[in-house]
């Protein structure tokens, strides 16, 4: 794909998605620095002419990193920001030497105003950044950009190598008040708040507070990293919940390592669009939860950069959540309109069996008997190109409603960091690649 500046767009991942296999149901395997000289703290090194092409950035652009994001509804989120940088660290899955940065406005309420960006590798402490690596970031050029509400915007190309499975910094002042901030709740991952263009400093002692959520971010590209992208579409299982902060132990960062160990035409971006308490038909009960997987399919799954695969593994918060749905025929309704989606754009669309969460709260032998008859569909009727079966993977031998208790955090739904890495130990990676090898 070419070299583009960036256009105010909702629709806004821009590598086309691959063509899919021919469809065929199967099961899941069983669970088995680019240096320049330093500069003095505040200042930017120049970045050699964004537009052109690093050495080794050929090929088209790959998402490498993606957040879903949600509606703001109370707290710092529906209060937005003023006069502040926010620092967050993306781990990246597959690395590059050129990248570009995704921001988002797509539920501000007026336009928001991005005075500077910056972008860079990490340092010697959480939150530093080296600042060898320092590099700015642009929109057609300019270094500040005002992105209207709804919208959101890619940036200019960035020369910085960065590596697999690595991290990077992101700093973004905006000098608001920007209203409702757009963001992703529950990040796993620790990010900082300054006051004031604290964009280029590199030591985290000038940011004194922290923050748990991602804002006004959704995704980071690498050019020529990869054939193709992989879309994770989940809930909390999906986005970390029960892992362990800051160690990037969620099901999709399992599967990445593995990824890596494949050889390079193999490898894809892995982009993770799971969201805390999503559901496929009803938006959320909470704020945070983001719009229904119907609602948010072609933003979060459609339009990724260079996708051209879609798991989906949601389902569960639907059963289990108030306003339960009894009925399973409606939530296989909800899979096959994805799966129709994502083939006419000649998309992979993978399904997830749903995990046992009996001895959770809300759990009961009515809302176990449509969990069952949803399982079985994914597995039996050959909609889905391929099946992850996770429910196989987690439940206890002794005890098939129940998590296998190494496996559990604790509340009985959500898997730790052991059950999180059995899953990713047991999926089939062809099944994954949008042309099956």
């Amino acid at each position: 794909m070419p070299l583009s500046r960036s256009l105010p767009t909702s629709l806004r991942r821009w590598a086309g998605p691959l063509a899919a296999a021919a469809a065929g149901a199967v099961l899941v395997a069983g669970a088995t620095t680019a240096t320049t000289a330093a500069p003095s703290a505040g200042t930017v090194p120049p970045n050699p002419d964004q537009t052109a092409v690093a050495p080794a950035a050929t090929g088209d652009w790959v998402g490498t990193w993606a957040t879903a994001v949600a509606r703001p509804q109370n707290g710092q989120a529906l209060t937005g920001f003023t006069d502040t940088t926010l620092r967050q660290r993306l781990h990246v899955s597959v690395g590059g030497s050129q990248v570009r940065l995704r921001v988002t406005n797509v539920y501000g309420t007026q336009p928001l105003v991005v005075q500077a960006a910056t972008l860079g590798l990490p340092g010697a402490a959480p939150g530093d950044v080296d600042p060898a690596t320092l590099r700015p970031v642009t929109f057609s050029g300019d270094a500040g950009v005002t992105i209207p509400a709804g919208a959101e915007l890619v940036s200019d190309p960035v020369v910085l190598r960065i590596a697999d499975d690595s991290d990077v910094l992101v700093s973004l002042y905006v000098p608001g008040p920007t209203g409702p901030a757009t963001y992703h709740s529950a990040a796993y991952s620790t990010g900082w708040v300054a006051t004031g263009d604290q964009t280029t400093a590199p030591s985290v002692s000038s940011f004194p507070q922290a923050t748990s959520s991602f804002w006004f971010l959704d995704g980071l590209d690498v050019r020529g990293a990869a054939p193709s992208a992989v879309v994770f579409l989940g809930d909390s299982i999906t986005d970390g919940a029960g892992s362990t902060r800051d160690a990037n132990r969620r099901w999709p960062d399992y599967l990445a390592d593995r990824m890596l160990e494949q050889p390079r035409p193999l490898r894809f971006g892995v982009l993770n669009a799971g969201i805390g308490g999503n559901r496929l038909l009803l938006d959320a009960n909470s704020p945070g939860q983001g719009d229904n997987a119907l609602a948010r399919f072609d933003r979060d799954a459609l339009t990724q950069t260079g996708a051209g695969t879609v798991v989906v593994f949601e389902g569960v918060n639907d059963i289990q959540q108030p306003n339960s749905q009894y009925d399973p025929q409606r939530l296989i309704a909800a899979y096959e309109q994805i799966i129709q989606r994502a083939h006419d754009q000649g998309m992979r669309a993978v399904g997830a069996t749903i995990g046992p969460f009996q001895g959770w709260g809300s759990w009961t032998p009515e809302r176990e008997a449509v969990r069952s008859a949803v399982n079985e569909w994914i597995r039996e009727s050959g909609a889905f190109d391929a099946v992850l079966d996770f429910d196989a993977v987690l439940r206890d031998p002794e005890e098939p409603l129940r998590m296998r208790a190494e496996y559990d955090s604790g509340d009985h739904l959500h898997p730790g960091d052991a059950g999180y890495q059995a899953m990713a130990d047991a999926v089939d990676l062809s099944e994954l690649s949008p042309r099956r090898r």
